[in-house]
């Protein structure tokens, strides 16, 4: 029961940003648009899908391995993409934003540590 709850809190962030996404379809849509991504509806899907599909998938223990890499390098290349803090000059916008990049490399790594020590696969 714990290692389930805390594969949720994990997983927290995928399944609330999935669902909104879902909910909010024209929302994701625009997400997509102001990050500059090609295809924005067919990017929409794919990042719904993922972000529910391997949430599950980590939380059920099915694929979970191959969930949780592909949560954690969805996590990297929205950070890149999202939380570009060096582009920034210095003050507190920056260093918000730099803490969320660090805070997401965390969330990857522990992402695919617990893919890797995954012992239902």
């Amino acid at each position: 029961m714990i290692k389930i709850l805390a594969l949720l809190l994990l997983c927290a962030a995928y399944l609330q940003g999935g669902l909104d996404k879902l909910l909010d379809f024209a929302g994701a849509v625009a997400e997509m648009q102001h990050f500059g991504l090609p295809m924005p509806q067919v990017m929409a899907v794919l990042v719904i899908a993922l972000e529910l599909g391997a949430s599950l998938g980590m939380v059920v223990g099915i694929w979970r391995k191959p969930s949780g890499v592909a949560l954690a390098l969805f996590t990297l290349a929205a950070t890149m993409l999202a939380n570009r803090f060096w582009e920034l000059p210095l003050g507190p916008a920056r260093m918000m934003t730099e803490n969320s990049f660090f805070e997401h490399l965390g969330i990857a790594g522990g992402l695919i540590y617990a893919a890797i020590r995954d012992d239902a696969a």
